[in-house]
């Protein structure tokens, strides 16, 4: 019979999340275990599809847990314009770090490039236990300690357990927590093109009829990974269309602001839900990034809102050991599950009022839509307070998310 491992806390899931919120604990003394399906990526060749708008918050959580200098430079896009307009309108709104005198806004990264710097960080500490290529097999929770046990028979306990295994939590799943979800009816078709203008640090975002349509500058002046998002049937379409077609497409729609756009891999689809656990936390358990919440790729914040759950528990459980409490006990977990969901159920609202706001061509909408981008665009104050939203600046900031 094997012997059981026991750690302060067992986090499930060897993504974003799930890795950072391991580096923060082993740098507050936690003993830590991270189970992952999957192994660490490797950060070369093409562009990946999966990428990032790092906000200045996240940006500061990944500089004060080390994983920052991890990551590979030559791969980083940080951006210091925005630029978002209406279709076939006047409305219009553009953003420039240096009004705030910052240099940037925020920085757009691969996901491998930000996990591999993570598993990088986190093979310094002997506080980590980094298991990876083994799901769960069983879980189970009892009045000091939760019981784990991995596909291969290991046994490990842990007076907490984190899930951080994605949108399709496992954990989730097994701990029978129901989801608020609703199908947002459309899908975000990403691919990676490279456009005849370069990007010149700048987002663009525009608004069409059927839903809006993102390019995000990559590592090379004439990268951009796209984001559109579509209703089912005209994704299926697009998908099916030969690479010219798509591109003069994507081309048209964007207004010709890039150039001609041609194609640098194959574009995928993925269907867009909203998912909302009732409950992040119970007895020795709270979940984490998507396993807890999914939005709207609308503004990229995403990410973000899964690596602000990591700051908010490293803070938290730190607290909890400095006042010698157990970390497993959900009536000392309460105040973090009531910080995070006010953050995400602000974030979802936000996100699906500027999607209703957004979608379709009605003439009020449309002229709703004109007036508010560029009132917003001309009164400084305004401007300046949604440039500091976009950058994840708020009060309820996790301390390591604040500028030390």
């Amino acid at each position: 019979m094997l012997s059981t491992k026991t750690y302060d806390v067992a986090i499930v899931g060897g993504g974003m999340v799930g890795l950072a919120t391991a580096v923060g604990l082993a740098m507050e003394n936690f003993r830590v275990v991270v189970i992952d399906a999957g192994e660490t990526p490797t950060v070369t060749g093409e562009p990946k599809l999966r990428v990032s708008a790092i906000n200045k918050a996240s940006q500061r959580l990944l500089q004060n847990i080390g994983a920052w200098a991890y990551l590979d430079d030559d791969r980083l896009s940080p951006y210091q314009k925005m630029d978002v307009w209406d279709k076939d309108s006047i409305g219009k709104i553009s953003f420039d770090a240096h009004s705030l005198s910052e240099q940037y806004l925020g920085s757009i990264i691969e996901n491998d490039n930000i996990a591999h710097a993570l598993s990088m960080r986190a093979a310094e500490f002997d506080e980590i236990t980094h298991i990876e290529n083994h799901a769960l097999d069983k879980i189970a929770f009892g009045e000091r300690e939760a019981w784990l046990t991995l596909d291969n028979g290991e046994n490990i306990s842990a007076a907490l357990v984190i899930g951080a295994d994605g949108a399709n939590s496992w954990v989730r799943e097994q701990c029978k927590i129901p989801m608020t979800f609703w199908d947002y009816g459309h899908h975000a078709i990403v691919a990676t093109v490279r456009t005849e203008i370069p990007h010149q640090d700048t987002a663009r975002q525009v608004f069409l009829k059927d839903g809006p349509l993102a390019f995000l500058p990559l590592y090379e002046p004439n990268f951009c990974s796209i984001v559109w998002s579509v209703p089912p049937a005209k994704a299926k379409q697009l998908l099916e269309s030969d690479s010219q077609t798509l591109e003069r497409t994507l081309t048209a729609e964007f207004d010709g602001r890039m150039g001609m756009c041609k194609l640098e891999c194959e574009p995928q689809a993925f269907p867009l839900r909203m998912r909302y656990a009732r409950h992040f936390g119970r007895h020795r358990l709270f979940l984490a990034g998507d396993a807890a919440h999914t939005i709207h790729p609308l503004a990229g914040q995403g990410v973000n809102l899964g690596l602000l759950d990591a700051a908010a528990i490293i803070q938290t459980l730190g607290e909890l050991k400095l006042e010698g409490k157990d970390i497993g006990d959900y009536a000392n977990l309460r105040s973090l599950e009531r910080w995070r969901k006010a953050d995400a159920l602000e974030m979802i609202a936000a996100m699906e009022g500027f999607k209703r706001l957004f979608e379709g061509s009605n003439p009020v909408k449309k002229a709703l839509r004109d007036f508010g981008l560029n009132l917003v665009d001309n009164i400084a104050p305004v401007k300046t307070l949604f440039m500091q939203q976009a950058m994840g600046n708020k009060n309820s900031l996790p301390k390591l998310c604040k500028a030390q």
